[in-house]
């Protein structure tokens, strides 16, 4: 958790093969789960946000296998709250 935005845009770019002015927020927890670092690109720079807890860990989201994760979910993962059981509801969602 030493990086900074630099050191953080250069794992982006060479480990995960993405492009950190995307636009994308970039999550970076350390292994404990007690650090996260959140990074993204806005108009005329980078934010980085970062939070330690003082007790317990950040939990997982359960698809973060998948390659991402939702909005609702980081805003949930951020906030300490882990969902036992949820029925997702099926919405419109445009052809690509």
């Amino acid at each position: 958790m030493r990086k900074s935005f630099d050191g953080l845009c250069g794992l982006v770019g060479s480990e995960l093969g993405r492009n950190p002015t995307g636009g994308e927020v970039f999550v970076f927890l350390n292994r404990k789960r007690t650090h996260i670092k959140l990074l993204h690109w806005e108009h005329g720079g980078f934010v980085l946000y970062y939070k330690r807890l003082e007790s317990g860990t950040f939990p997982l989201p359960k698809n973060t296998l998948s390659g991402g994760i939702s909005w609702s979910d980081l805003i949930l993962m951020v906030e300490g709250i882990e969902v036992v059981k949820s029925n997702r509801r099926r919405r419109f969602s445009p052809s690509k």
